[in-house]
């Protein structure tokens, strides 16, 4: 099993990087971008294309690493309250059997 994901994982690899040689090779045109305050220098439209890409993928992995952490949080607060619902309702049985 560990083979084929490695295979997998090889084989997405190559494909990205040809789609990536491929998008550089079609998108040469120089082109600059205005931000409304920054006029950012002109690259080439695949620099510009790969970049935001990047970018995205780079804020999707943090937003979502803080839902991650957020819920995990959550979960170890409800297990602790369970844990001590729990403590609380053996003390209850064990004292209406004495």
């Amino acid at each position: 099993m560990r083979l084929i994901k490695t295979i997998i994982a090889v084989v997405l690899a190559v494909l990205l990087v040809m789609l990536g040689i491929l998008l550089t090779v079609n998108n040469q045109q120089l082109v600059s971008i205005d931000l409304v305050f920054i006029q950012i220098p002109q690259a080439s439209l695949a620099r510009w294309l790969i970049a935001s890409f990047l970018l995205g993928a780079l804020v999707s992995m943090i937003f979502g690493s803080l839902a991650v952490v957020a819920l995990k949080t959550r979960l170890r607060r409800a297990n602790r309250q369970l844990n001590s619902s729990n403590r609380e309702l053996d003390k209850l049985k064990t004292a209406s059997i004495a």
